[in-house]
């Protein structure tokens, strides 16, 4: 970071604002590739103001890391202001950051001790975690810049480091689950090959079953390796926003006329309610907007009684919906996921109502568990499957900047409603 240092004086005097030790002293010409160099490194020239037209303040403005230059006392905490920060920077902090106080930008004691130790003349580095829907990891390091008028100054520089942790926390998420939940279809597979290699060998319906069994069992384990990929693959990219734009009535149809065949086979009567054409138009990846209806819809008709009916609705626009009531007086709601949103944002909901048996209200908070069922099964029976599907719904909306809530009541069926923001630009 040494040429972040010559952007500030080393000989005591009068402190430059943040603008003059980038720009030059006020009133100088503005920063241009004609001006002349500074002093060459190592010619023996005190370090001192950087002279006018340099081009730094175009070098650290487009950063892609923030970078915030900190001035005042590692023994008076209040006292430490930002005297620069980086476009970067200013993007990352929702205050304004010039001239304010460290505290109220940072608040993480590992950085603030790592910026004290800087200000000591000491390099300091730490992890600093955000909080919110979309978490992030950033690594803080820390230099000294030397004396400035009103006290020492520091330069703080963050480095984003979500993806690297998120890949390692992948990585051990999915040994760790893959090696459990394998674990006991594994076995079955075992007994069943021994028993067809041992006394049943001979015994052709015995055979017939235990291959079914098998073919079962293995069928199950590749929907748990290919779930388990898809969970981690969103995960890891999470906190990036998707593009893109997807009509959510439109993409909720072509999922009903996907599962058509597994309508038909239960005999389930579907209504549908969805807006005008082009209302429901909102930001977001088209194949995991279908991946979230396909799941809610695909549950509520595996939870369906033979010959029952199914409520898709599509409603836009519509304001969050993390604190609206039950809709049934009798039923509980629990909203599963609360969108970070910024004031008056307006969204798309998708709602899917099933006339199933229910969910008791103490297992409703924990519907987006990895591997969780209601019934406590975990493999085999008429609605086996992974106990990924909610899970994968709940990382989907969390990247797409939505909400999810899940009402139920025993004995009555249930509402899965998902949100999503609507295209700003709609219309």
């Amino acid at each position: 970071m040494s040429f972040l240092k010559a952007l500030w004086p080393q000989r005591t005097g009068a402190p430059p604002s943040s603008r003059e030790s980038l720009n030059g002293p006020a009133g100088s010409a503005p920063l241009s590739a004609d001006s002349p160099p500074g002093p060459a490194a190592g010619a023996g020239v005190a370090p001192g103001p950087m002279p006018p037209g340099g081009p730094f303040q175009l070098l650290v403005e487009r950063l892609p890391d923030p970078v915030l230059v900190i001035e005042g006392d590692p023994d008076e905490p209040a006292a430490r202001r930002i005297i620069f920060a980086n476009t970067a920077a200013n993007a990352l902090f929702p205050i304004r950051l010039q001239g304010a106080r460290l505290v109220t930008a940072i608040r993480h004691p590992e950085v603030l001790e790592a910026v004290d130790e800087a200000l000591l003349g000491a390099p300091g580095e730490a992890l600093m975690e955000t909080g919110g829907a979309q978490e992030r990891v950033w690594a803080a390091q820390t230099r000294p810049l030397g004396e400035g008028a009103s006290g020492k100054l520091a330069v703080l520089t963050l480095r984003d480091e979500t993806d690297v942790r998120r890949a390692e926390r992948m990585r051990v998420d999915f040994l760790a689950n893959a090696s459990h939940e394998l674990r006991t279809p594994l076995a079955s597979l075992t007994g069943f090959i021994e028993t067809l290699r041992g006394h049943a060998r001979d015994d052709e319906g015995a055979r017939e079953k235990f291959l079914a069994i098998m073919q079962a069992q293995a069928e199950r384990m590749a929907r748990l390796i290919d779930d388990l990929l898809s969970l981690s693959r969103i995960e890891l990219n999470e906190h990036i926003a998707p593009e893109g734009r997807v009509e959510l009535a439109l993409a909720t149809t072509d999922v009903l006329d996907a599962l058509a065949p597994l309508v038909g086979e239960k005999a389930i009567a579907v209504e549908t309610r969805y807006p005008p054409k082009g209302v429901a138009t909102v930001d977001g990846d088209r194949d995991q907007i279908l991946q979230v209806a396909q799941n809610l819809v695909e549950n509520a008709i595996k939870y369906s009684p033979q010959g029952g009916r199914l409520l898709v609705e599509v409603i836009a626009p519509t304001g969050d919906d993390s604190t609206s009531p039950a809709r049934d007086p009798g039923a509980s709601r629990i909203t599963l996921l609360a969108p970070d949103r910024p004031q008056g944002r307006r969204y798309a909901l998708l709602r899917v109502t099933d006339a199933g048996p229910g969910i008791p209200r103490d297992r409703l908070p924990r519907l987006t568990e990895r591997f969780y069922r209601v019934e406590g099964q975990k493999s085999g029976g008429e609605r086996a499957g992974t106990g990924l599907g909610l899970a994968i719904v709940k990382h989907i909306i969390n990247r797409h900047r939505g909400g999810m809530a899940v009402e139920s009541a025993e004995g009555r069926g249930a509402t899965f409603v998902a949100w999503l923001p609507l295209s700003e630009d709609r219309g």
